[in-house]
């Protein structure tokens, strides 16, 4: 659901729209096009949506969805990452490594990881091909080039990139201003962050206008050492004219996070340090403790996109692109007590072990195109649309010194990831009186060859039919009802065929909903039911480089009712509650504990609460300011699948504050806005992700397997605070 805070009072702008046209074409001198008005801004406005409408649900489509407006995001956009800005959003958890919201940060949607959740920037993946994971912190302050975000909970509909198997996300950017604008914006806060962003528009001038953004975060982190050295940048050149939208986007960004992957294990380091770090962590020759001052991440990302929207009737509208993504990086590690030959190093003077530096690369190329063709008509809408795409990901590891010598140009491992993903789908929607029918059917084919030292090369062809269907009901003016079912299939990950779970998943997803609206209240009501079969479910465990493990679990099933609303108590108290009650199940799970395989039954399916509540107050005293209380709850959750108490992560209850004001002031400048953010208001110590590991110990007892369990947690910072003043010009 859509809050919009704005102010509609009208006023001029010549002075600083003067000021802002001057800022702009300093910075790009070489345009000097006059102003022209666009004849039909309607007609632009719905080539704009375009791009993203064949990946979007549409208000009368059965789908389970809610909209942020980027006036929603802006009062809280003061450094921290898009899955803490998404946070109270009805099912979502989000957490972060570092604790504060700043470098690594991951979402969850109904009790499925950023891995599992489709993500698109304008109708691109952006899914990793290969882990199909969503790394926000490739793309530093991409809130602030926002337009709108879609959050689709379910199958929802067809969309390019892996199927979404707890949700999709569909980020659409900011488009063309028909007038000049400058903005620039400082904040600061607790644990040395900060977020300096500079963006601008020459506004509209002989069909042309380009719109850009700079920006730069850092952050010490909560957690010791989990420092975060961001740089971000958009770019958007436009031609529009009444029929036509050419959209050519680069942005991306580069990143360096001192590694905080691993959390806490120690109890008592939990209870009494909560911010130690075990990255980077050794001991000299004389048993001193040290930590490696480079146990980082590094990683550079570059995306390029070619959009061609037209209008060709008053029915027929075309979308048409052409993308790229170009990304390279690696991290680093100190690791003590390797031995040579692992790495393919010789031995020195007898030497068989030794501490070393090695960096692990990920060097890849994203390439392809997308298309859709819509006829609509006032109760007819069709759709057809695909993609292709290709992956190229190169894998190779480096050991850069070692205690005895430094290695030249030695490569310990040389693999490759290459994927082809095609895909076709239609949509209809047909409105018969007060009944709105909706189909939807894409066929799917992805190609997957691999190499690595882990698992046996792949050389994989998957084929997904995914259909969906559903209808919705018109009972008067505030209600509505609707029903929804589709088939969601997904390929495994890379990480999957190193942990043997190779099979594909399929998912079943039904859903039930109810809507109402009035003048003063809006509520969206659905109840869910997802059922699987060999689901990869979270183990709870890690791997060697800190990525969590899946396991297929045969059959599973989600289950839950939704509940969603905005109430204008009064014209300046608003109140937006929602709340999730599921239960989340693996049916008849086996686990190997002891040495012998068992049946443990039912058990709950790992990272996967069930209640999630989500609430925000805004008061609106004076125009142009806002109060707003945010909270969330998590109920307790099991980070594994067998329903081991030692995997018991929490529940936690936090609350922000957050205060935006925007001063009015026309003469140049045409505003500042004033923004404050009070994370954890009431400083809770509190763990929202963590993970759980088990493992046979037969010394101890000989011939008599014991299974042993381990776990461990990343703490989230408490009260901390971020403050901020954007230039409006």
């Amino acid at each position: 659901m859509e809050i919009l805070f704005k102010n509609s009072t009208k006023y001029k702008v010549q002075t600083r729209e003067k000021l802002a046209t001057t800022i702009c074409f300093s910075l790009f001198s070489f345009l000097s096009f006059s102003q022209e008005k666009v004849q039909d801004t309607t007609k632009v406005n719905q080539l704009n949506e375009v791009t993203v409408s064949s990946v979007r649900a549409k208000g009368k489509n059965p789908i389970t969805f809610s909209n942020v407006s980027k006036e929603e995001i802006a009062p809280r956009n003061l450094g921290q990452d898009i899955p803490i800005l998404l946070n109270y959003l009805p099912s979502v958890v989000s957490t972060t490594d570092a604790g504060n919201g700043v470098g690594y940060t991951y979402m969850r949607v109904r009790g499925a990881d950023g891995s599992r959740i489709n993500v698109t920037l304008n109708g691109i993946p952006f899914n990793d091909s290969e882990s199909q994971g969503t790394f926000f912190v490739n793309l530093p302050d991409f809130a602030s080039s926002l337009e709108s975000v879609q959050l689709q909970r379910g199958v929802g509909t067809s969309t390019n990139g892996a199927g979404a198997f707890g949700a999709s996300l569909n980020m659409q950017t900011k488009s063309y201003q028909e007038k000049a604008y400058a903005e620039i914006a400082n904040s600061a806060g607790s644990f040395g962050t900060r977020k300096h962003t500079l963006a601008f528009g020459t506004g509209l001038h002989n069909n042309f206008e380009i719109n850009a953004r700079l920006s730069n975060i850092a952050s010490d982190g909560f957690i010791d050492r989990a420092s975060s050295k961001m740089f971000g940048y958009f770019f958007n050149g436009n031609y529009v004219k009444e029929n036509t939208l050419i959209k050519f986007l680069a942005f991306g960004g580069k990143e360096k996070t001192y590694q905080a992957w691993y959390g806490i294990e120690d109890p008592e380091k939990l209870k009494n340090d909560r911010t130690f770090n075990v990255a980077g962590m050794y001991f000299d020759e004389n048993g001193n403790m040290k930590f490696y001052d480079d146990e980082t991440d590094n990683y550079w990302q570059n995306h390029f996109q070619l959009h061609w929207s037209e209008k060709w009737s008053e029915k027929w509208i075309s979308n048409a692109a052409l993308h790229y993504t170009k990304g390279k990086g690696y991290f680093e590690q100190y690791r003590e007590d390797e031995t040579f030959s692992d790495y393919n190093l010789p031995n020195f003077e007898g030497n068989t072990i030794t501490d070393l530096v090695r960096k692990r690369w990920l060097d890849n190329d994203f390439f392809g195109a997308t298309f859709s063709l819509n006829y609509k008509t006032k109760n007819t809408d069709i759709l057809v649309g695909g993609a292709a795409n290709r992956y190229l990901g190169d894998h190779f590891g480096e050991v850069v010194w070692t205690q005895f010598y430094v290695p030249n140009s030695n490569r310990y491992y040389d693999n490759f990831g290459n994927k082809d993903d095609v895909n076709v789908y239609a949509k209809a929607s047909q409105q018969v009186g007060k009944l709105n029918l909706f189909a939807d059917v894409q066929y799917r084919m992805v190609f997957y060859q691999a190499t690595s030292f882990r698992f046996d090369d792949v050389n994989d062809t998957f084929r997904f039919f995914n259909p969906k269907a559903g209808l919705n009901y018109q009972l008067n003016d505030k209600n509505s009802f609707y029903g929804y079912f589709g088939i969601a299939n997904k390929e495994p990950r890379r990480d999957d065929y190193e942990a043997g779970a190779i099979k594909p998943e399929r998912l079943f997803d039904y859903e039930l909903g109810w809507k109402y609206s009035s003048k003063k209240v809006k509520v969206s009501a659905n109840a869910f039911y997802m059922n699987y079969q060999d689901q990869l479910v979270l183990t709870g465990a890690l791997n060697d480089v800190g990525s969590p493990v899946f396991t297929n679990s045969g059959k599973s099933y989600r289950i839950g009712l939704e509940v969603e609303s905005v109430i204008a108590i009064t014209d300046k108290l608003i109140w937006n509650p929602n709340v999730t009650f599921s239960q989340n199940k693996n049916r008849d799970f086996y686990f190997q504990q002891d040495g012998i395989l068992q049946n443990l039954g039912n058990t709950d399916i790992a990272f996967s609460p069930n209640l999630v509540a989500g609430n925000r107050i805004t008061f609106l005293p004076i125009n142009d300011f806002q109060v707003s209380f945010l909270s969330k709850f998590v109920s307790e959750q099991y980070m594994g699948n067998i329903d081991s108490e030692n995997s018991k992560l929490d529940a936690y209850f936090v609350s922000d504050l957050n205060i935006s004001y925007e001063w009015k002031i026309n003469k140049g400048l045409k505003s500042m806005v004033f923004s404050a953010l009070v994370n954890n208001l009431f400083d809770l110590e509190y763990e929202s992700n963590g993970y759980f590991y088990t493992f046979d110990d037969d010394f101890s007892n000989p011939g008599n397997i014991i299974t042993q369990e381990g776990a461990g947690f990343y703490p989230q910072a408490g009260i901390n605070f971020l403050a901020g003043v954007t230039l409006k010009f």
